[in-house]
């Protein structure tokens, strides 16, 4: 039996320019670039089986056999689960938004920066274009010396802000005389990170019927992580102590999006799901709390195949809007960047003190 598959023919990881020669510079120069570090994802159906496979072929997440077999079975696990992710995405018009909304975020990111510098603000995808040697490549150009690494992941984990962060200094790496790089590791209780959850809270408990009860859904990680030493888990931990403090309403912490055939973190979505109905809940406010962007994990996890194993089990389960573009969130992130801003002014100035 021949195992052997054509590669991908579409844009994949490890394709990193050579980046030793910088592109020249645009005639009005940024000092500052922000980029917007993300998951990303396929934009169409014919996207869904490449992004599958640079997923899969990361070894910062998941280790496949040997190194010099991972590509090998990366590539067949994406053949093999293409079909039913393509129809997952179907569901939800036929691609991923994130891209979409992360230009968005970045925007409007943009203009709540605008009266405090020069800020280019772009996306930069992990496992989908734009790749971060793209992002670099466009900063340098407009003649960027500093860059602010902001995670869209506000839990850390080697699995995503990890992975990213490796992928990104990879590629600085490469070039000659690169830029700065600050980074902004984890942000589990930033406030407008936090009042932004609280209004949805507070909205969505208000049109629930009584004794509706409230479940934070995560993005699972295998359990051998958090035993490493993996923050992810007591960072979720943190954010929910911060919502509660606010609005005194206790809810359930569970785990989605769980594949293979490793130990995950529990319990899973779906058992807490089983759990509540046989305790005779009714009603089910769920919020993603790790996901601050609308994807295939809200967009038909939570809302179409979450929402129908609720009704199955007798329960109506609504869900809070993601933060997108949500002027809190925002401004939220903003904060973040004028905090790094004002650190990295302290530092120079008792750099000059010394």
């Amino acid at each position: 039996m021949n195992f052997s598959l054509p590669p991908p023919t579409i844009p994949h990881l490890n394709r990193h320019a050579a980046m030793n020669k910088q592109p020249a510079r645009e005639q009005q120069t940024i000092s500052t670039g922000i980029l917007l570090l993300n998951l990303g994802g396929p934009e169409t159906l014919k996207d869904v089986e490449p992004f599958l496979y640079n997923l899969f072929s990361d070894r910062q997440i998941i280790r496949l056999g040997p190194f010099f077999l991972q590509k090998f079975i990366a590539r067949r696990i994406a053949s093999k689960r293409a079909p039913q992710s393509r129809a997952n995405y179907a569901k939800i018009g036929g691609g991923s938004p994130i891209l979409a909304i992360t230009k968005k975020q970045a925007q409007a990111l943009t203009r709540a920066l605008a009266d405090h510098g020069d800020y280019m603000v772009l996306p930069c995808m992990r496992y989908w274009p734009p790749f971060a040697d793209e992002c670099i490549d466009r900063l340098l150009a407009a003649g960027v010396s500093r860059l602010i690494a902001l995670p869209l992941y506000p839990h850390y984990s080697v699995a995503t802000t990890g992975s990213s962060l490796v992928d990104l200094e990879n590629v600085l790496a490469r070039i000659t005389n690169p830029p700065s790089l600050a980074i902004i590791r984890s942000w589990p209780t930033q406030p407008g990170y936090i009042k932004a959850l609280c209004k949805r809270i507070t909205e969505g408990m208000a049109r629930s019927a009584e004794q509706t009860e409230l479940v934070y859904s995560a993005h699972s990680l295998p359990r051998q992580f958090i035993d490493d030493g993996d923050p992810y888990v007591d960072e979720l931990k943190q954010t929910i102590t911060a919502i509660e403090a606010k609005t005194g309403i206790q809810g359930h912490l569970c785990f989605q999006s769980r594949s293979g055939p490793v130990r995950w973190l529990e319990p899973s979505t779906p058992d807490m799901l089983r759990t509540l109905a046989g305790k005779g809940c009714k009603s089910i406010l769920m919020v993603p709390l790790s996901f601050v962007s609308d994807h295939v994990e809200t967009l038909y996890e939570i809302d179409i195949l979450y929402r129908r194993m609720a009704r199955d089990l007798g329960m109506e389960l609504r869900s809070t809007p993601g933060l997108n573009d949500d002027p809190l969130f925002i401004q939220g992130l903003a904060d973040l960047i004028l905090k790094q801003e004002k650190q990295a002014a302290t530092q120079a100035h008792n750099t000059l003190q010394q």
